[in-house]
Order: structure tokens, then C-alpha cells, then sequence
């Protein structure tokens, strides 16, 4: 027996159980949920009914919290989650006016319908969430609504980028003011909302709500500092909107690769939907990248006696403030290497542009340098090419893609199986009769240059390279 199945069966025998939050709201808008996330509220025995249903579902149950009498129960396979807390009020009613938002605030009781949860019983809606669904409005349940928790600020603008609703201006100024109080909410907490409004389908309207109420400036102060700083008439924007226009850019890319791509799309989508840290696959991380990979260029502004501003170097400070960002938010160690490195190497594929027809030995060095984001971080060239509109824009991006197109086949194929030394280490080691350390190594990595740019062919020939590089040293 399943979740679904097991919790309208054995939930009466603990008392009364409603389904709440988002399992209503998704199910009564028809959205498809990855997995299976329910959430209780329990007016009975709520460590009862969590073991209950770990035993004949096939989870493991445990308590969340001493405090509220908290359990959650876990599929062994993880394939769904079951959070039961016991009511927090003396009714249904007060329990639902605590939670954020109208839409969050309907409930269904279990084991008073047919189907499964959130699929059968009678609606219970005290605070008018159904209207606020039909008209795709978030409301706040009431004036303490995010003051309660302020964390649920970056809730409101996550809610605004999944379903595309807009919040009511009441819901606005109540957020506004609860807003300051992020500072002090645990980094962990936060990331997961930044993570989760990145990764959806509408990053840009999340983020420009945390903007308007003020979360951006509490969590992100070094991305709301980007507004207004100008550049160059090759930019059509300022910093902040043209970061905005760059992040909407690798959405696009992600959701069409072989539109801009063409016959490398598939791989290129392959790739990015690999898993690669924090819960977030490889084109998630790279929107943060995107969020990200110009959050220096207010420390490295500097303008020219002409009058044109400049950014030297905005991309190794840059790389230094993204690890900075995502210590302080508690990302893990992958993450904040890889977005990190994004940063860095942005610039790259750009400064290549004007050396066309680029010499194999420049490809796997751009290939190399870039490595392990060879591939990301050539899309996020992309992106921020196409989000550049100024002065004589249409060359530069035509130049920039077709560059683009032909660096990403070499990273694909470079991600596929990279280059390696034509000869292993101790077989040269005795054909020059040198010992194993760091000259061997350097040997070893011009040999791979040299194979890659097809300057050496056989193993004779890369013996005759590498004693040719020898006797240069001595």
C-alpha cells in the first residue's frame, strides 16, 4: 500500500487529519508535483498515525520537532514525504489563519471522500484562497502573515515565480515591512527559497517581486547594489536590468537549446539536466551564474577620461564575491566552486572572438582553463552576448554565436573524454630516462597539447617532442 492510498484509510483511527498547503492548491490548479510533498494538519495522535503509516506504506517515520509534536514520515525510496503537525490553534480555522497565503490556507479531511488526498472530501476555504486561485492574486491570510515568519517574504516572490500570480498591494506592504527581518533568519532557510525561485519557470517576476518588497536588499545586498550603475554604449542597460535580461537569456537557452545550438541541442540538454549540487542540476547552477556572473562590476567601476566606464577585472572579483554569497548562504562547496568558476571565465569565449580562426592549441586552452564548466560556462557566454544591445550589437553577436557553436562542440566532446598524454607516465619516464616529478608532469601536458593540436601523431614522435623539450631546458 501507498501514501496516497494508505492515509484516507488509517487516518481516522488517529483522530481527524486535513490536507493543506500545497497539495490542495497544486491539485486544484492541475499542476503535476515532483514527487509526493503532503502536509498534515493533525487534531489527534500524530506520532500514532506518522508510525502507523511508515509500517504499512513502506517509510520511515521520525519527529521534526519537540516543540510542536512535529513528525514527517519518508518513502525508503524517497519517492514521497508526509509532514504531520498537530493543529496550531484550537480549531482548523485558527490553524489555517496562521499559515501565509490565502491560496496556502485550504484544506481537505482525510477519509471524508472518495480518492486520494487532496482529491476527495469537502473543501474547507475560511479565507477565500478558491477566488484568490481563480484570479491568480496572492493574498496574504492576515496582518501577521509574514511578520510571523519573514522567511515567507522570499516565499511570496517563489509563489509569484511557480504559479505566475500577482500579489495584491496590501500583501505587498505587509511583506515590504516584515522584509528587514530576513537578516535574521537561518542561511540555510533562505537559500532554499533563492534556489527554488532560480529554478522556476518564472525566475524574473520572483525576483522583481523580492525586489519591490525589499528581500533582495536583505539577503542579496550585492545584487540590489547593481541597480543604476551604467556602462558603456556597447550596453543597453544598466548593470542590474542587463543581469536580469542575461538570467532570462539561459532560461531561454535551457528551454531551447537547438534553437540557438541546433544539431548540439540535445547533448547540450543532456548536460544541463544533469544533478550537480544542492538539490539543483547543472542548468539551474548556471542560472546562478547568470544572477551572479557580473556582481563586481560596482567594486571594479572605474571611467576613462573620455567618459567611458570601465569594469577591469569585474570577473576575478566577481568570482571572489560569489563564493563569498554562497558561503554566506551556506551552499554547498560544488555549488559555490562551480558558480564561482562560471564567473571567472565569462569573459573568455568573448575575448577570442577577434582571433578567429582560433588555433587548436587556443581551444584546449580556453577548453582547459575553463574545465569542469566548459560547457556551462560557454552557454553563459551566450547569454550575456545576447543580452547586450548596444553599439554595433548585431555583428558582435553574429561573431560571438558562430564561435560559440563551434567552442561548444569542442567542449562537448572535451566533457566526453578529455585528452590525454599519447604516452603514460612511467613508459616516458624510461624512454628518457628521467625519474617520476613535476618535469615528467609538464612534460606529459604538452605532450596532450600537442596530440590535440595534431602536432604528433605516434608514440616515436612524442618521445622526439618531449626530448626536444628536455634539451631546450637544460
Amino acid at each position: 500500500m501507498n501514501a496516497l492510498a494508505a492515509l484516507d484509510e488509517i487516518a481516522p483511527r488517529h483522530g481527524r487529519a486535513w490536507v493543506v498547503g500545497g497539495a490542495v492548491r497544486d491539485s486544484l490548479l492541475g499542476r503535476s508535483r515532483s514527487g509526493v510533498d503532503i502536509d498534515l494538519a493533525v487534531d489527534g495522535d500524530a506520532r500514532g498515525l506518522a508510525r502507523e503509516l511508515g509500517r504499512v506504506a513502506g517509510g520511515h517515520a521520525f519527529q521534526l520537532s519537540d516543540e510542536f509534536g512535529a513528525w514527517r514520515v519518508r518513502a525508503h525510496d524517497q519517492a514521497w514525504q508526509v509532514d504531520l503537525t498537530p493543529l496550531m490553534g484550537e480549531t482548523l480555522e485558527q490553524d489555517l489563519g496562521r499559515r501565509d497565503l490565502t491560496i496556502n490556507a485550504i484544506a481537505r479531511e482525510l477519509g471524508a471522500g472518495e480518492g486520494s488526498p487532496g482529491a476527495g472530501g469537502e473543501l474547507i476555504d475560511p479565507y477565500g484562497g478558491l477566488a484568490d486561485l481563480q484570479a491568480g492574486r496572492l493574498r496574504g491570510v492576515g496582518p501577521e502573515s509574514f511578520s510571523a515568519d519573514p522567511l515567507r517574504v522570499l516565499r511570496l516572490a517563489r509563489m509569484a515565480a511557480e504559479l505566475g500570480f500577482r500579489a495584491d498591494a496590501e500583501t505587498e506592504m505587509l511583506a515590504a515591512r516584515a522584509a528587514p527581518a530576513l537578516t535574521d533568519v537561518a542561511a540555510e532557510r533562505v537559500f532554499g527559497e533563492l534556489r527554488l525561485i532560480l529554478g522556476s519557470d518564472r525566475p524574473l517576476e520572483g525576483l522583481a517581486l523580492a525586489g519591490r518588497s525589499g528581500a533582495t536588499a536583505a539577503v542579496l545586498p550585492e545584487l540590489d547594489a547593481l541597480h543604476g550603475i551604467l556602462q558603456s554604449d556597447y550596453h543597453h542597460l544598466d548593470v542590474y536590468d542587463h543581469t536580469m535580461a542575461v538570467l532570462q537569456a539561459t532560461v531561454d537557452l535551457e528551454h531551447d537549446p537547438a534553437g540557438t545550438f541546433g544539431e548540439l541541442g540535445p547533448e547540450l540538454a543532456d548536460v544541463l539536466a544533469e544533478p550537480l549540487a544542492n538539490e539543483m542540476t547543472r542548468g539551474q547552477a548556471l542560472r546562478f551564474g547568470a544572477l551572479l556572473h557580473d556582481i563586481a562590476k560596482p567594486l571594479t567601476r572605474a571611467v576613462r577620461d573620455d567618459g567611458r566606464p570601465t569594469f577591469f577585472d569585474h570577473d576575478v572579483r566577481g568570482a571572489q564575491v560569489v563564493s563569498e554569497i554562497l558561503t554566506r548562504l551556506r551552499a554547498s562547496d560544488r555549488l559555490t566552486t562551480h558558480v564561482a568558476a562560471l564567473t571567472r571565465h565569462h569573459l573568455r569565449l568573448g575575448f577570442l572572438v577577434h582571433e578567429r580562426p582560433l588555433e587548436p592549441r587556443t581551444v584546449y586552452d580556453y577548453l582547459a582553463t575553463c574545465e569542469p564548466v566548459e560547457v556551462d560556462v560557454t552557454v553563459l557566454s551566450v547569454a550575456d552576448r545576447l543580452a547586450t544591445r548596444g553599439r554595433n550589437s548585431e555583428p558582435a553577436v553574429a561573431a560571438h554565436l558562430d564561435l560559440a557553436r563551434e567552442l561548444l562542440r569542442d567542449a562537448l566532446d572535451w566533457r566526453r573524454r578529455r585528452p590525454r598524454p599519447p604516452l603514460a607516465g612511467d613508459e616516458l619516464a624510461r624512454a628518457l630516462g628521467i625519474e617520476p616529478g613535476p618535469q615528467l608532469g609538464r612534460l606529459l601536458e604538452e605532450l596532450t597539447v600537442a596530440a590535440y593540436a595534431g602536432e604528433i601523431q605516434t608514440d616515436t614522435e612524442a618521445v622526439t617532442h618531449a626530448r626536444a623539450l628536455l634539451a631546450r631546458e637544460r
